[in-house]
Parts: C-alpha cells; sequence; structure tokens
C-alpha cells in the first residue's frame, strides 16, 4: 500500500521524539523538529537500558554506535550489604544473539547519538524554539512558533517531557504528575576492575546499585524514600550521598563512598509518574513519550517505552492513508503495555519505601520483565 507522504511537526527533542524524527525520515516523510533548549542539551549521569531498549535502538540503526561508546553485559548481581552476592537477575538478549542482555551509558552521550542520527535522516532541526498556539481542522495543523513563524503540518507529535506544553494545550483538565515518596541520587565515577556488569546491594532504607557506561566508568545510583518533594541544596549534595552509603560495608561499596566528591557530575530528581487516560491524541495531534506516560526507574524502561512510542506510531502510519485509523491503532498497541510499566513501576517503589513483601516486589519484578520481553 503507498503511504502518503506528510509535513509532520514533532514538539521536543527529547530520546522519544528524535526516535520519531528518525523512523518517520525513514519513511520518507518531511519532519520537522522544534526544541526550546538553545542547546539541545540532555541532563543527567548514567542511564541504565535493558533488552528491549537496545533491541528499539536497533531497529533505529544506532546500536553499533551505542555499544562503541557505553557499555554492555548480562545479568544484575544483587548483594547483601556486607557484601555477599546473593542472587543474579538473568537479562536476555532480546537485541540478538550477538548482543548483551543490559547495558548502561551516559545520558548526554546517547542523546548526542539520537541527536546526530536525527540530522543524519535529514531532520529539519530548529533549536531554541516551541510553539505558542496550535489550531486544527480537518485538513491539517496550524501551529504558530515562539520565533514569529506559522507553519502548517499534516501531523503534530507532542514529545515534549513529563511537564509537556502540548498535553496541557490539548487536555487541560489532564492530571498531573504524582511525587512518588522516593528520590534518586547518580554520580559518575571511575569503574573499578570488579564492577563488569549492573550490581546492586539490598540495603533496609536505600537500595544502591553502580552500573558501567564505558570501557572507564560507571554510575552510582541510590534510591532513598523521602515523604516530601523538598528542595535540596546542591552543597549538600556529596556529604548526603556519602552518608546514604554508610550502613554499606562491602569493601567495593566503601571504596566508591570515599570516591564521591564535587567532580562526580550529582544528579538529584525526586521520582514522579503520569499516566494520561486515553485518548492520547486530539484530531491530527498526538501525545508520545513521557508527556502520557513518565514512570519511575524501577524498571528501567521509561526511555524504552518512549523509543518504542515512536516506532510504533511509525508502523501504523505506515501501514495506509487514514490518519484516525493509525492514531487509534497506535492507541490500541501502547496502552497496555505503557499502563504495566508505570503501575508496576510505582507499585515497586511503594513496597520499597514501606518496606513490604518482597515476594510481591520479586513478582511484579519477574511479570513485567516476561511482559516487556514481548515484540511491540
Amino acid at each position: 500500500m503507498n503511504t502518503p507522504t506528510r509535513r509532520i511537526l514533532i514538539i521536543g527533542g527529547g530520546f522519544s521524539g528524535m526516535a520519531a524524527a528518525i523512523q518517520l525520515r525513514r519513511q520518507g516523510h518531511e519532519v520537522e523538529l522544534v526544541e526550546i533548549d538553545p542547546g539541545w542539551r540532555s541532563y543527567g549521569a548514567g542511564i541504565s537500558l535493558g533488552g528491549p531498549t537496545l533491541r528499539a535502538l536497533r531497529t533505529l540503526g544506532v546500536l553499533d554506535t551505542f555499544l562503541t561508546l557505553g557499555a554492555a553485559s548480562d545479568g544484575v548481581k544483587i548483594c547483601l550489604p556486607h557484601g555477599p552476592q546473593v542472587a543474579e537477575l538473568p537479562t536476555p538478549r532480546l537485541a540478538g544473539a550477538d548482543v548483551p542482555g543490559g547495558a548502561a551509558i551516559l545520558r548526554p552521550v546517547l542523546a548526542r547519538i539520537l541527536a546526530d542520527a536525527t540530522v543524519a535522516a535529514g531532520t529539519t532541526v530548529r533549536l531554541g524554539c516551541s510553539f505558542t498556539q496550535i489550531t486544527q481542522d480537518a485538513e491539517g495543523v496550524q501551529v504558530s512558533f515562539t520565533d514569529g513563524r506559522t507553519d502548517r503540518y499534516d501531523l503534530v507529535i507532542g514529545a515534549d517531557g513529563l511537564y509537556s506544553r502540548t498535553r496541557a494545550a490539548l487536555f487541560p483538565d489532564a492530571p498531573q504528575p504524582r511525587y512518588s515518596g522516593q528520590a534518586v541520587w547518580r554520580a559518575v565515577l571511575p569503574r573499578p576492575p570488579e564492577i563488569t556488569t549492573c550490581t546492586m546491594w539490598m540495603g533496609p532504607r536505600v537500595k544502591p546499585g553502580v552500573n558501567p557506561v564505558s570501557a572507564t566508568e560507571m554510575y552510582l545510583f541510590i534510591t532513598e524514600p523521602r515523604p516530601t518533594n523538598t528542595h535540596v541544596d546542591p552543597a549538600e549534595f556529596v556529604p548526603r550521598m556519602r552518608a546514604l552509603l554508610a550502613d554499606f560495608e562491602a569493601p567495593v561499596m566503601r571504596a566508591i563512598r570515599e570516591q564521591i566528591n564535587e567532580q562526580s557530575q550529582i544528579v538529584f530528581r525526586p521520582l514522579e509518574g503520569l499516566l494520561l487516560p486515553r485518548p492520547w491524541s486530539q484530531g491530527r495531534v498526538v501525545l508520545i513519550g513521557d508527556a502520557v506516560h513518565a514512570t519511575t526507574p524501577h524498571l528501567a524502561s521509561g526511555a524504552c517505552i518512549g523509543i518504542e512510542d515512536a516506532l510504533v506510531l511509525a508502523d501504523e502510519l505506515g501501514r495506509g492513508t487514514d490518519l484516525t485509523a493509525a492514531l487509534a491503532a497506535f492507541e490500541d498497541r501502547r496502552w497496555e503495555r505503557c499502563r504495566m510499566v508505570v503501575e508496576n513501576s510505582a507499585r515497586l517503589g511503594e513496597i520499597e519505601v514501606a518496606g513490604g513483601d518482597k515476594e510481591e516486589h520479586a513478582r511484579i519484578m519477574r511479570e513485567s520483565h516476561a511482559a516487556l520481553a514481548q515484540p511491540i
């Protein structure tokens, strides 16, 4: 079936928006991406990715570059606070027999990989720009921009994140992001030779872990219960991170604790979630990624489901000429998978905060990862 070439605007230059641009350009669509940050920057330390994300990156054609600049390995080691390993979680090789089942990379490095691929695909990228007004009729969408331009498109994709202005314009009564009662700390540190894969230490209050992000670096992550979402002064980052690791007597953790300093690229983030009820589109404007399903990192799948959104949306747009049917089919394919990730991640956080049932926690992890291993 011949697919019409469409003029498509993507609002937001994060992982979901860039993935959509890459895949839609492959189909021959005329794609413009606007990103409000003039530097097109990505903030953060490391990001852990599972097999489903690596599978999606292979589909996008960027996996080889990712494996060169990041780090991939099999399995997740689970240890007690004083050091002994008590379990290893399997990570199936979903991206192919030649690709390990898990990986991590510095978040700005992954952003640069996708940005380079977005530009190479022929996307028109406008930085330091966003929209001021969106109006539509049966034939198209007219968008006014902050740089004074006005243009018309066949489809607009809102990929502008957790606090999406596109979502607010389409659905002014949409639910707001909800604080989870947890926060995560991240830092970038030199990688000792004994850290070869993702390794976690299961403490009663906090859950630290490390994951290699390159040949020489790893990132440290610590999940901490915090009853209220209050500001933390960056001047306190180093002593607070060190204090959170005070009860972990494993030799490698003691060494990691001593390495934390002002050059460790520390990032503190309160964990918030959002699941927008259907519909995710209105007329010729559709939302993807964190704009509709922002999740906490307990399943390491937030980036995954956002990138998958882009792949599925492009797939459905490529099936025929009926835009309304394509957007409905996109939602049908994405709703249950994304709902599962958001709600199960939130439940895992609740169990951790309450010191709850470890069997329930393990069951949710197993069932969620089995579901994510299925084709999209």
